[in-house]
């Protein structure tokens, strides 16, 4: 069961199906409970003490999140009802001092099909292509607003220090393919974006993760400079929902 719930309206496919998205739509957990964050015994499983016993849930995300889940600090589960799954609950945020960060690595991609008709950045009535395969890569959106085609590729952004948001937490070969993916499409005439979903707020600024992977952080300002956009934008974190908000600095080193 998927843990999102969304209204949308799915039209005829064509390499990735045509959808409608109402401005009032708000990507929201249906069902979530608190607990306190012990261990991760591996990417895929958390323990977390609820309601006075130790429960193994599934972790959203198989990055690092080391920063993130901490013992002690207090996660935020979705509750999937389904009698029939291993781990009954997801672990979606957690709480770093005050600041809630979402982790859950499905969420940037639904907060931002929801950001995309009323971002005023893609045209006032967007056709929107969700996971488009164009040559030997596959982006999360291929937009048409008129004579306008724009392919996006979404990256969720949990990594903070001191108000300073990065990117990738961890190297990432499938994100330096996509990078490249966006350059050859700008040779070819596309519109082409890197959107980078801020999983808290607020932040002062964003910037590759050169010391986690360098290639990245250099692939990326090669493309920018071949005309590749970077959007960069953080989210209003609840325990039950994630919105895209406000717009973000980037820098290069």
């Amino acid at each position: 069961m998927d843990s999102l719930f969304i209204t949308i309206e799915w039209n005829a496919p064509n390499n990735g199906a045509r959808v409608n998205v109402q401005d009032e739509l708000e990507m929201r957990y249906d069902r979530v409970t608190t607990g306190t964050f012990i261990s991760r015994p591996n990417r895929f499983i958390a323990k977390v003490e609820l309601d006075g016993r130790l429960e193994t849930v599934h972790v959203k995300n198989t990055g690092r999140c080391r920063e993130i889940l901490q013992p002690g600090v207090t996660a935020i589960l979705y509750d999937s009802d389904n009698p029939d799954r291993k781990t009954r609950y997801d672990l979606i945020a957690a709480y770093k001092g005050d600041m809630l960060i979402n982790i859950d690595s499905q969420a940037p991609n639904k907060a931002f099909q929801e950001f995309i008709p009323v971002s005023g950045l893609f045209g006032d009535d967007p056709i929107i292509h969700p996971e488009y395969t164009h040559g030997d890569s596959r982006f999360d959106f291929y937009i048409e607003d008129g004579d306008r085609k724009i392919f996006v590729e979404v990256k969720g952004v949990t990594l903070e220090h001191d108000g300073i948001c990065s990117f990738p937490d961890a190297p990432t070969e499938r994100g330096v393919k996509h990078l490249r993916g966006l350059g050859k499409a700008v040779e070819e005439g596309y519109e082409c974006y890197a959107a980078f979903v801020v999983q808290m707020k607020p932040m002062k600024y964003f910037t590759p993760n050169y010391e986690t992977h360098e290639e990245f952080g250099k692939v990326l300002e090669e493309v920018h400079r071949a005309g590749v956009g970077i959007l960069v934008y953080d989210c209003l974190v609840t325990p039950d929902s994630m919105t895209v908000d406000s717009p973000v600095p980037f820098r290069f080193r």
